[in-house]
């Protein structure tokens, strides 16, 4: 008896998946993959329930024989394990970034002889409805509030993109790359206040009061679904600070990260060349604590930024405080830098796993952008932040665009720049 395979990715068994096992059952003994955790990441699905609740979705299914567990999104470690017969899978991955993982599947079962089966993908409203449904409940805030902190367990480096629109937002949730018969994709967005100021006009000085910066976020929030992490600057006065974390826990934000730092803020990469100064570790530690006493469940985190390699104070005072942020309730350590190089990242976080194996650090390499996510994942970063590039990349290519206009009274110049607005509005889903 000829065997077939396919693998599955969802919470949920709808008519499209139903068709598949159906037309597998005509070629042989069906065997059906479920996506591990891990790899339903990658995949942009993050699971709303668990393995083994997947597995018994597909056990529970006439037809289907045997359950396995596929654990990465390339086909090719368990194809070389199962050597099907034949593959089976929807038609809707011959285009976009999935096609590489098909010419991977098509390659490996070559090798014995295998083939690749496919089937209309199923689309009708039934099933636009449940993948609608699915969506939404994914968005949902008792969902997405977690999922930082569940990516952080599951992912060995958490991507995070800055995003300061719902259309950057966007860009954050739906671009992914291929090669090697895998995905790759963003796995959290940042939204920095740096940037919610720049896009506004206004300095980075704290300016951008909290309902304006709420307001992004639920721009953000509302066209997504990957979990938010808030550059809360200094966190404020004790009182409003408390305010404000229980209004992002309630919102389904996932993290917010502070700065040690007090008066005026002055942005980090400026380092001594402007007058900047440090909070007291009691105070910051009273904050922490303050912010820990008001949540509602402990999904949210607060994250602890350390500026003392930007004021350069040296290892052992970053050390001194990330140890005392830790007992006083930090669910994480930023550290950061402005140098060129990331040695002082790496002394740091190589001497802090030395004495906590288990806080998340969170790295932010701006300055020092040579260094790979593999490096940083090394040294025990759990969380890398691409803080301020897609903004940046955005102004250099406004301005050439209005001096072209200007420079040639007409916009044909700057037209082989531009993404065409039909691009643009197939990023937004329509309800």
């Amino acid at each position: 008896m000829k065997t077939v395979y396919a693998c599955f990715c969802t919470d949920v068994i709808h008519e499209g998946h139903l068709n598949i096992i159906q037309e597998a059952e005509k070629h042989g003994t069906v065997v059906a993959g479920v996506l591990s955790d891990e790899a339903m990441v990658r995949y942009d699905r993050v699971p709303l329930i668990s393995l083994e609740e997947r597995k018994k979705l597909l056990k529970e299914i006439a037809g289907v024989s045997k359950v396995v567990v596929q654990h990465e999104v390339s086909y090719q470690g368990i194809l070389e394990e199962l050597r099907p017969d034949y593959v089976i899978h929807g038609d809707d991955w011959q285009k976009g970034p999935m096609c590489t993982v098909r010419q991977n599947v098509i390659d490996t079962l070559a090798k014995w002889g295998g083939e690749l089966i496919e089937i209309p993908y199923t689309q009708n409203e039934k099933v636009k409805k449940i993948d609608a449904l699915m969506r939404e409940r994914a968005a949902m805030p008792e969902y997405r509030r977690k999922r930082l902190r569940q990516l952080i367990q599951l992912c060995p480096i958490v991507k995070t993109l800055e995003v300061h629109s719902g259309l950057t937002g966007l860009i954050a949730e739906k671009t992914v790359v291929s090669s090697g018969g895998t995905v790759d994709q963003f796995d959290a967005m940042w939204i920095s206040s740096l940037c919610d100021s720049t896009v506004r006009g206004k300095p980075d000085i704290e300016l951008v009061d909290m309902s304006s910066r709420l307001r992004t976020v639920d721009e953000v929030m509302e066209v997504t679904t990957k979990p938010v992490i808030l550059d809360g600057d200094t966190g404020g006065l004790l009182e409003h600070f408390v305010y404000n974390v229980r209004t992002l826990e309630r919102m389904g934000v996932s993290a917010i990260i502070i700065e040690d730092k007090t008066g005026l803020k002055k942005n980090s990469l400026f380092g001594t060349e402007v007058s900047q100064t440090q909070e007291s570790i009691e105070n910051f530690c009273a904050k922490i604590k303050a912010g820990k006493r008001v949540l509602r469940a402990q999904e949210f985190m607060i994250i602890a930024r350390i500026e003392s390699l930007i004021l350069e104070k040296g290892i052992t005072d970053a050390l001194t405080r990330a140890k005392a942020y830790v007992e006083a309730g930090a669910d994480g350590i930023m550290i950061h830098s402005r140098k060129k190089q990331p040695d002082e990242v790496f002394e740091f976080c190589d001497k802090f796993r030395e004495q906590d194996k288990v806080t998340p650090l969170v790295a932010v390499p701006t300055s020092y952008h040579d260094v790979t996510e593999d490096e940083l994942s090394s040294h025990g970063v759990n969380i890398v932040i691409y803080a301020n590039q897609l903004v940046r990349s955005a102004f250099p290519a406004m301005h050439q665009t209005a001096m072209d206009i200007l420079t040639f009274h007409r916009s044909k110049e700057a037209d082989g720049r531009l993404m065409p607005i039909k691009d643009i509005i197939t990023l937004i889903d329509e309800l």
